[in-house]
């Protein structure tokens, strides 16, 4: 059950929903990570969030800030902290803009 906001975002733009969650192949540093050579953008971002999850790498005292390990370092451009905000706009930057 998806909820309202989100059924109304795919109504009004379906391409958007599309470009989330087709499958494109993924460069190297992701590939690794994820351990496949092709996913959607969603479905890696995903990963991401579940390995941080899986590793505890949440701040206890800050829940919006990730503590990168070294495997997560290679993500998410080297960065040794980083806010939750900016976790969907680095995993994004590893995939090529997708023509009109």
């Amino acid at each position: 059950m998806l909820p309202q906001r989100m059924k109304k975002a795919i109504t009004e733009n379906p391409k958007k929903l599309a470009n989330l969650i087709d499958l494109v192949n993924l460069p190297s540093t992701l590939r690794e990570f994820v351990g496949q050579s092709q996913t959607s953008r969603l479905g890696c971002f995903m990963r991401v969030w579940s390995y941080i999850k899986e590793n505890n790498l949440q701040d206890p005292n800050n829940k919006n800030v990730v503590n990168c390990d070294e495997k997560l370092k290679t993500v998410l451009l080297g960065k040794p902290q980083i806010e939750l905000a900016e976790l969907p706009v680095l995993v994004k930057l590893h995939f090529s803009k997708v023509s009109k």
